[in-house]
């Protein structure tokens, strides 16, 4: 492809996207296609010689796109949105294009720099502790591995990475709550996933201090080293919110590393009415958020804090010749921060993003976010026919349709019929979750192009898939 045949392409890609973000509306928003339908309309060998450009945007929309869930659709109210916006869309084009590997200062000053620079915008915006050190992986499950790898060098002195283990017994503790991702990152690290203690919950769903703090003294008292707590500031089903001041004073006494997940909600610390998700911020050792999902920025871009950076440092550094610079020590070289070597230039479009919408843009949409979860709150209470299941927090609700019989297997059933009804339907997209054993129908309020008219249609949706 020339510099001219590229040109004329582009323009057609960019026009491509404009239309099918103009028009998302017309498809269905969960992909209606069956296992392996699209793999059989696909050549099993790649094509000897080229191919026009025409005939790729034509497959494009003939095979690939049936087969696309739609998660910037207006009524992608399923798991947590991955939301994107005009000014990502362009800054990750340009990210494209610029091509760089952004492994250390040397291989681009700009993109090591700015990255350094959105943090401390993000710090400013959101009031996080002034003293924390940030940067950018690419999602949460990354970000907690990274805190996991940490605690157990710091609570080996740095021994594991260079002996592995040798008899140690780590244990990481969080609540049954918690992302899956706290038991895969134990897994990799060699704690293994039967040292993961799950900590009971209250009625709210959230950690129980006095169910860790008896973890752990238990632990002690049989040899165990306590290595690391995860608490959840949102968990994934139900978006509870683990008490973290009572938590972190238990770390502190006992010397654990907190790392505080918030990878949803974390956004949600843009509204300065919000102090309360803040409470007890100040004990974590490690924090993260995802602006790819509530801060209209393009998966992937996951920020992750941490209050010792050298501890961070340390556990992940390497220096290979071909690595060594002169300009080392006095910049941050950010593949020392975490596990990839190579980096993507993922600080681009949080700049983009954030000098576009400013801050109070970006909060006026949280804001509106909010409005519209608490009008379907309402709406749930005053209706006869469903019943919420979970403290609803945020423009999370998390609720069940109450259904005649008295059989737990039927009225579970009967909820999942609504859901499986409404996403055949292609006019939404919704997921569910467990409430102490009893399916529940997941609604999150939260894409980017959200409107009044959205909100309505969903309700109806729901009521029209009532039982009759």
């Amino acid at each position: 492809m020339t510099s001219d045949e590229f040109r004329k392409n582009a323009h057609a890609a960019v026009d491509w996207v404009a239309d099918y973000l103009e028009n998302i509306e017309q498809h269905p928003v969960k992909s209606q296609v069956k296992p392996g339908d699209i793999k059989k309309q696909l050549p099993e060998k790649a094509p000897d010689s080229s191919e026009a450009f025409a005939d790729l945007m034509q497959d494009l929309n003939d095979i690939i796109l049936p087969g696309i869930t739609h998660w910037q659709h207006p009524h992608f109210h399923a798991y947590f949105p991955a939301n994107s916006s005009y000014p990502s869309l362009i800054a990750e084009i340009l990210t494209a294009g610029i091509g760089a590997q952004c492994m250390v200062w040397e291989t681009s000053p700009a993109a090591a720099e700015l990255e350094e620079q959105m943090m401390e915008w993000l710090k400013d915006l959101m009031s996080l502790p002034n003293a924390w050190h940030g940067v950018i992986h690419d999602t949460a499950s990354t970000a907690t591995l990274t805190a996991i790898l940490t605690a157990r060098e710091q609570v080996s002195k740095y021994v594991i990475n260079k002996q592995g283990f040798d008899g140690q017994k780590l244990r990481v503790y969080c609540s049954a709550e918690t992302h899956s991702s706290i038991e895969k990152g134990a897994k990799i690290a060699g704690i293994g996933s039967e040292n993961v203690v799950k900590i009971a919950t209250d009625e709210a769903l959230a950690m129980r201090p006095d169910a860790l703090l008896a973890a752990i003294e238990k632990d002690l008292a049989n040899g165990l080293i306590p290595c690391c707590v995860v608490a959840a500031l949102g968990t994934t089903g139900t978006l509870a919110f683990d008490p973290l001041s009572a938590v972190g004073q238990i770390c502190q006494k006992h010397n654990v590393w907190l790392h505080v997940d918030a990878a949803y909600a974390g956004s949600a610390m843009i509204l300065p009415e919000l102090d309360w998700l803040r409470e007890g911020l100040t004990f974590a050792d490690s924090y993260v958020f995802n602006p790819h999902k509530w801060l209209l920025t393009n998966f992937d871009c996951s920020v992750y804090f941490v209050r010792d950076k050298e501890a961070l440092i340390r556990t992940f550094e390497i220096l290979p010749e071909y690595l060594k610079t002169s300009t080392r020590g006095q910049v941050n070289d950010y593949r020392d921060w975490g596990i990839q070597l190579g980096r993507r230039f993922r600080a681009l479009k949080l700049w983009f993003v954030m000098r576009t919408y400013g801050k109070e843009g970006l909060r006026n949409i949280l804001r509106q976010h909010l409005e519209f979860t608490e009008q379907i709150r309402q709406k749930l209470e005053r209706s006869q026919h469903f019943e919420i299941l979970a403290p609803p927090k945020l423009n999370v609700l998390v609720f069940r349709y109450i259904a005649s019989s008295k059989n737990p297997k039927t009225v579970d059933q009967t909820n999942q019929q609504i859901i499986e009804k409404i996403n055949a339907s292609g006019e939404a997209f919704l997921s569910h979750t467990r409430v102490n054993g009893a399916f529940a129908i997941r609604l999150v309020l939260g894409q980017t192009h959200l409107s009044e008219r959205h909100v309505e249609k969903v309700w109806s949706l729901l009521t029209a898939h009532i039982p009759e």
